[in-house]
């Protein structure tokens, strides 16, 4: 029997193979390598790897959110960490008041963040920069009062205590916490896949492009906007209820401006307009405070450092910004393409045709 020569590039000849979420052999097997890995992580993780880990798939949620709305549709917020909040005190509040179970409570949390997309996202029909990125911040501010409200007047003054939540008599916490986690990361991945293979995503990066030319085409810019900022604000507030449950404390001191910081860089050392990118940017920003510790630690004489550890965390973290948006705008995924295309090229160089961008 003859075998088959190998096909010498990724050819599509329908617009399903064109859709098709895994289109090759080895994506199938690759996957398939990585859930096995994923499902038995827990078995064989630390607990503080497990905590990092957790620590990023829901670092991953929200950056995925806020890539939609940033990254694909062009619309910016400072009210990420607003989102968040309201979130995780919907979690808190209905805990508290009417003892209410996890699957009351995520959706509630995700009624609540579209509904502040709802009404934050409407000055986004008539703003745009820097406007509208000084009205989204306002979210922040508006939800960390009210919050903070709810904390003193109900006598919550050092926070709300959230138990884990249950299936019938079991517990999710501790390892049952990361297959918890887990889903959800993997939902909200298809979810945002599926979305910009629609006609939702289209639209978004029409948008993005060129918000005149979009509407001259015949797309909705108000209501493509005002969706762009529901969808990733119900998600981003899904996010905040998942942090609830996990840390199973709420306080209006875990949600600072830094934090809303954190998810932009998280879009722009990722890279703009790649849910790779976001799930790269969210891995990157999530691990890079304790790889910043443990240098610091190993230099002579740590102890005296010991003190200028959140000052060098901040330093370091503003400083890999701006390395990348000057030398590298696209991101961790623009290198990865760079990567990706080596390996496949090789032992092939390409070069940039004369004239072209490089």
């Amino acid at each position: 029997m003859s075998r088959q020569p190998c096909a010498s590039g990724y050819f599509r000849t329908g617009y399903e193979q064109d859709l098709a979420l895994i289109a090759t052999r080895l994506e199938r097997r690759s996957l398939g390598v990585f859930v096995i890995a994923l499902l038995a992580f827990p078995l064989i993780a630390s607990p503080f790897q497990l905590d990092l880990a957790c620590q990023v798939f829901l670092a991953c949620i929200g950056s995925l959110s806020l890539m939609l709305l940033t990254g694909y549709a062009g619309q910016i917020s400072l009210g990420h960490a607003g989102l968040i909040a309201a979130g995780a005190f919907t979690v808190g509040i209905l805990f508290r008041e009417t003892n209410a179970p996890f699957w009351i409570t995520l959706p509630a949390a995700a009624l609540v963040g579209a509904l502040l997309g709802i009404i934050f996202g409407l000055p986004s029909l008539r703003l745009r920069g820097l406007y509208l990125a000084v009205s989204t911040l306002a979210l922040h501010f508006v939800v960390i009062y009210l919050g903070g409200e709810y904390e003193s007047r109900r006598g919550f003054s050092t926070g709300i205590v959230i138990d884990p939540p249950r299936l019938g008599s079991v517990s999710i916490s501790d390892g049952r916490a990361w297959y918890f986690i887990l889903l959800a990361a993997a939902a909200t991945l298809l979810v945002c896949l599926n979305l910009l293979r629609a006609r939702t995503g289209r639209a978004w990066r029409a948008i993005r492009a060129h918000e005149t030319v979009a509407e001259a085409l015949g797309i909705g810019i108000a209501g493509y906007k005002l969706l762009a900022f529901v969808i990733s604000s119900a998600v981003t507030a899904l996010a905040g209820a998942l942090f609830a449950y996990y840390r199973g404390f709420v306080s209006v001191e875990a949600f600072s401006l830094f934090l809303t910081i954190q998810y932009l860089a998280m879009v722009i050392i990722g890279g703009m307009g790649s849910l790779l990118g976001a799930l790269l940017g969210a891995t990157f920003v999530t691990i890079f405070p304790y790889i910043i510790e443990i240098g610091l630690l190993a230099l002579p004489g740590a102890q005296r450092y010991a003190s200028l550890l959140f000052a060098v965390n901040y330093a370091a973290f503003g400083l890999v910004m701006i390395l990348f948006l000057i030398f590298e705008p696209l991101g961790l995924v623009g290198i990865w393409r760079r990567i990706q295309s080596y390996f496949l090229l090789w032992p092939f160089r390409h070069r940039a045709a004369s004239g072209s961008r490089r």
